[in-house]
């Protein structure tokens, strides 16, 4: 618009008035995550589709699709407290905040899960509607798959998967997971627990989804870990796995995944950790228990590591069981030879035996000594084992 004034018999041309600038409102944020909870907690996918700001498509079926996961998950427990403003509001009045979230899957998690997630929030009437997720660019926070959009969903007994993927990938994940329970029976039949399998799209998804630096699970086939914020004790603890690895693998192979994971669940692993060798070698122990694979197989990349580098002085640490570290795979294979080597000496309950010691707070050495086997026996076993095979 162009005023024109008249002054002194001139006429003179004022300029405009700058628009006015859109801001942030956290009320208006916080009504719009207050409308979401709503919405999933009636299960109505009309209301929750109110929520899509004009002219941004792809929110129509991201809310859609959350309306679908919400029924096909029976998720409870959902809040949503707006937190804080991140970055600026662009041109178009849309703009990031972050959002704590908290959500559970009835009949399967005992408690719910904790996470910052970053939400996009855009014009819409009076007020804001929500155009998105984002996993969250501070530590820590997380993208659940869920807020992803529709998902398939399978169920098998105590099993439930979600994947970002088609059906057959949910079904046959929760087929393996079927397999994988038997599996740690055998060795640890007092366990009894649901278990909730999640399958992001890919590593770089399967990062977001566990707030982690981008590449951190390239190359890991499946992990167990907190579903929420690592420090909250008491949150649940799902297994995520790694399409782009485990796409890769051999039936056998995925099942050996899986199963591995399975035991990280039973020993809640997680929130009572041992030594890494011990937990991983121990999980292994179990997963190929009944494999009846050959040792050339089994400690194949343990047997290259040997020949180009010779037997290592110790047993490994923390840091070889790094995501990045060198020879990751061949760390595992002989944290599984030391756990053989102690089932060999103490029988299977013995070694199960040491790990339970270990995991009520004892070393694991402590835990051998008390069961009858020292660390130096078990290292100097382990390293004549490995070059034997190595020959």
């Amino acid at each position: 618009m162009v005023v024109v004034l008249t002054r002194d018999g001139r006429q003179e041309v004022a300029p405009p008035r700058p628009a006015e600038a859109h801001r942030a409102s956290p009320a208006e944020a916080a009504a719009a995550l207050a409308a979401f909870v709503d919405a999933i907690d009636s299960r109505d996918r009309t209301e929750l589709e109110q929520l899509v700001p004009p002219d941004v498509p792809s929110a129509e079926s991201l809310l859609a699709g959350i309306a679908t996961n919400v029924r096909s998950l029976d998720l409870t427990a959902v809040s949503a407290r707006y937190v804080d403003q991140v970055g600026t509001v662009s041109a178009d009045g849309s703009w990031t905040g972050t959002a704590e979230l908290t959500w559970q899957l009835g009949g399967f998690d005992e408690e719910p899960a904790r996470s910052d997630v970053a939400v996009r929030f855009a014009p819409h009437g009076e007020g804001l509607g929500i155009a998105g997720f984002e996993a969250p660019t501070a530590d820590g926070g997380r993208l659940p798959l869920w807020l992803r959009g529709r998902m398939s969903v399978a169920r098998a007994n105590d099993v439930l998967v979600m994947a970002d993927g088609p059906s057959s990938v949910a079904e046959d994940v929760a087929a393996r997971a079927v397999r994988g329970i038997e599996v740690v029976r055998r060795v640890l039949p007092d366990w009894s627990s649901p278990v909730v399998v999640e399958v992001p799209a890919s590593a770089t998804s399967l990062d977001e989804t566990l707030g982690a630096d981008p590449g951190t699970y390239a190359g890991i086939a499946a992990v167990t870990a907190p579903v929420g914020r690592a420090s909250d004790t008491e949150g649940p603890v799902h297994v995520f796995v790694n399409p782009d690895v485990t796409e890769r693998l051999r039936r056998a192979g995925a099942q050996v995944v899986m199963s591995h994971e399975l035991v990280h669940v039973a020993t809640n692993a997680v929130r009572r950790p041992v030594e890494p060798w011990l937990m991983e070698g121990f999980a292994d122990y179990v997963a190929l228990r009944d494999t009846q694979l050959p040792d050339r197989v089994t400690l194949g990349r343990a047997i290259e590591a040997v020949r180009r580098e010779g037997v290592p002085e110790a047993l490994p640490t923390a840091a070889d069981f790094d995501t990045h570290a060198r020879d990751l795979q061949a760390r595992y294979e002989e944290a599984w030879l030391a756990c053989r080597i102690i089932a060999e000496r103490l029988g299977e309950r013995g070694l199960v035996e040491v790990y339970a010691v270990a995991s009520r707070g004892s070393s694991a050495q402590g835990a051998q000594r008390r069961a009858g086997l020292t660390v130096t026996s078990l290292t100097r076993a382990w390293q004549g084992r490995l070059r034997d095979v190595a020959l």
